[in-house]
């Protein structure tokens, strides 16, 4: 599986709640076309950026967009995490 979790902190709260976005902890080896597609089959929502970054731990972090303001309030909804 590529994505692995949602990555839920205080700075991912609020650039959800400014921008939108959600982060995801993914697999090294996934790229953002990959991570994009995964998304969009996953939560059925168009996907508008992708993001990555390596944190300091060396796990890798994806930073979706969405083309919806409303689709990643709802997605983690849908998880239970909101």
């Amino acid at each position: 599986m590529i994505l692995k979790y949602p990555f839920v902190t205080e700075k991912a709260t609020m650039m959800l709640e400014r921008e939108g976005k959600l982060q995801f902890l993914v697999q090294r080896e996934a790229n953002k076309q990959d991570i994009k597609r995964v998304v969009e089959d996953l939560f059925d929502k168009e996907v508008s950026s992708v993001r990555t970054i390596m944190t300091m731990k060396g796990e890798k972090k994806a930073i979706v967009g969405f083309v919806d303001e409303k689709a990643a309030e709802e997605i983690l909804s849908r998880l239970g995490i909101m």
